[in-house]
């Protein structure tokens, strides 16, 4: 039975390699749509490589430099802050709009943090606020890097199967990411993303204006509980913040459209569909 979220992303990769790149010694794999329009940054979350933002790279590469990245084998949150910086100064770029989901939102607010003028504009989507604890929280709580990958990778797998008889409307969605987690990211890749949280630094101070901090989450996210969203909100006082009745933990995936207008509308950009004002109507802002 074909999947249209697999057929999509493997249709935009056949045009859309991803080129791997070193920075800091680290090998990242990027793809970067090129061009002279303003710089965003797209950075997943576990789960996902550069292309599982295929339907926002597509939505906006017409108006925007769209840049997305995977993760490389080796590093954490600072190391990857810092590479990042190097990307952008290998572009010439001095400053970009980054948006990170989950663990990218992690890596995101970090960056804003710790290099303020080279993030523009800050997303911080289904993602969370403090790394306090995780390393009591499976999977975190195992020996990440003696655990065999295969009960790391049986664990999600576990996960995703019950999530998929929960939410039976999107089995498209986890038959999706249970190819990413079968191999569609390297051993060493999974062990390093899940690394980076469990040894992460509690995030610095961002001190962005308001009007450039934008937080998104959902109100059926199975990954972050409410509590967390709400913490996320909290420490980004000010934030625009947009709260999906309906998109899980992987909103991009789910609510495209959407998501990738909401993005347009706070980089003041026109919208990119004549249904964004009705669409909102699905958000809590």
């Amino acid at each position: 039975m074909s999947n249209p979220l697999i057929e999509a992303r493997n249709a935009f990769t056949a045009h859309h390699r991803e080129a791997r790149e070193t920075l800091n010694a680290r090998e990242w794999g990027v793809i970067d749509t090129a061009g002279d329009g303003p710089a965003l940054v797209l950075i997943p979350g576990t789960l996902g490589r550069a292309d599982i933002f295929w339907q926002q790279i597509t939505a906006l590469s017409p108006r925007l430099r769209v840049i997305a990245l995977t993760y490389p084998a080796s590093g954490g949150i600072a190391d990857w802050a810092d590479d990042l910086c190097a990307l952008l100064d290998t572009r010439g770029i001095d400053s970009a709009a980054v948006l990170g989901s989950s663990l990218g939102g992690y890596l995101a607010q970090y960056m804003a943090g710790a290099h303020p003028s080279r993030v523009c504009h800050l997303f911080a989507a289904n993602t969370l606020h403090s790394v306090q604890g995780i390393h009591n929280r499976p999977p975190y709580s195992a020996d990440l890097d003696a655990a065999p990958i295969e009960a790391l990778r049986a664990g999600f797998m576990d996960a995703m199967q019950a999530w998929g008889q929960a939410r039976p409307d999107q089995a498209d969605l986890v038959e999706f990411l249970m190819g990413e987690v079968a191999g569609r990211i390297p051993e060493g890749e999974m062990r390093t993303r899940l690394n980076a949280l469990k040894r992460g630094p509690e995030l610095p101070p961002v001190a962005h204006e308001p009007g450039l901090l934008t937080v998104i989450d959902a109100a059926d996210d199975p990954l972050i509980p409410p509590e967390m969203s709400k913490a996320v909100r909290a420490r980004l006082p000010g934030a625009t913040c947009f709260g999906f009745r309906h998109g899980g933990h992987f909103p991009y995936l789910l609510r495209p459209d959407l998501y990738s207008g909401l993005i347009a509308a706070r980089l003041g950009l026109e919208p990119l569909a004549s249904d964004w004002q009705g669409s909102g109507k699905e958000l809590e802002a």
